[in-house]
């Protein structure tokens, strides 16, 4: 599991940052790709990485304002263009279908690929046999949406050397051991499963938060998690400045990340008031509470361990 940040602006574009893009790299997990957010000129950052966009399966938008959203329309085109054939689920606030249809009908897109799209409310919004998204709503100017991303716990590994000490040699019976409760050996006895199977692998989390004021209902949310993803407009001496712009300072994502046990702390949505020579201050001043803390910046990526 990994996560590239293709945009780490907030606002509008500047020299050194794009508006917000962020993508969970799940290609060894289930061969996909899900995109959180994707601002104006998306698809001209993924030109400059690996990424394809025909891997992408699922897109979470974490609110409507434009530099989250401005570059969807051009993706789900130039996708058709990419060899993108496998359906995408959007999921978004209330209002996102409305603005996907009536771009793509204004301009006559033709989409080579089904798209669904649903609108966002609290709780799980998505379960399978590996992982479950959960949604919380945040404290934002319109409605926006923080995302949980838990993957489940996987089978432990097959015991090899165990098997071969108790004679039963390699073959199409070990797949019977990852399958089934109980296999029946050549000899005609039978063994149970997990007495060969290792201890699970336990599934990894990620928290990534929309546009927010700071909140302490937030902790609950993203509590142990391996890495949390939070907006940090503003520095530590803007609170008041963050508040009556519906945002957050460094410290106060820090306080967040310290309060919930995280892992990991990634800041992102910095204003481009900041110049890069600021940036090394914007994360002493994050450090101070929580000291396993990154800023992003555009291409940055990491696995999450």
């Amino acid at each position: 599991m990994h996560i590239h940040f293709l945009g780490t602006g907030a606002g509008l574009p500047s020299k050194d940052r794009n508006v917000t893009s962020i993508v969970l790299d799940l290609l060894q997990e289930r061969n996909g790709l899900w995109m959180f957010d994707c601002g104006e000129a998306t698809q001209h950052q993924i030109l400059h990485t690996s990424i394809k966009p025909r891997k992408i399966e699922k897109i979470f938008i974490t609110h409507l304002h434009g530099d989250h959203i401005f570059g969807l329309p051009g993706l789900l085109s130039s996708r058709s263009f990419q060899g993108g054939e496998e359906p995408v689920t959007i999921y978004g606030p209330t209002g996102i279908k409305q603005f996907i249809e009536t771009a793509l009908t204004v301009s006559q897109a033709k989409l080579s690929y089904p798209i669904m799209i649903e609108e966002l409310k609290e709780g799980i919004i998505f379960e399978d046999d590996q992982f479950s998204v959960s949604v919380k709503k945040l404290d934002h100017a319109i409605d926006c949406f923080g995302f949980r991303i838990d993957e489940k716990d996987s089978q432990g590994p097959l015991l090899v050397e165990k098997l071969k000490e108790d004679g039963i040699t390699p073959g199409p019976i070990y797949r019977q051991f990852k399958t089934k409760e109980t296999v029946q050996l050549p000899n005609g006895n039978k063994v149970h499963s997990k007495d060969y199977i290792g201890e699970p692998k336990k599934g990894k989390s990620v928290a990534i938060l929309g546009d927010t004021r700071t909140k302490e209902e937030y902790v609950s949310f993203v509590e142990n998690v391996e890495l949390l993803i939070h907006e940090a407009t503003f520095n530590k001496e803007q609170v008041q400045l963050a508040y009556d712009y519906f945002h957050s300072t460094t410290a106060q994502a820090a306080k967040i990340a310290q309060k919930a046990n995280v892992k990991k702390l990634i800041l992102t949505h910095i204003s481009s008031r900041f110049q890069l020579d600021e940036i090394d201050q914007l994360l002493l001043e994050a450090k101070q509470y929580f000291e396993e803390t990154v800023i992003a910046h555009d291409f940055y990526s990491t696995s999450i361990k």
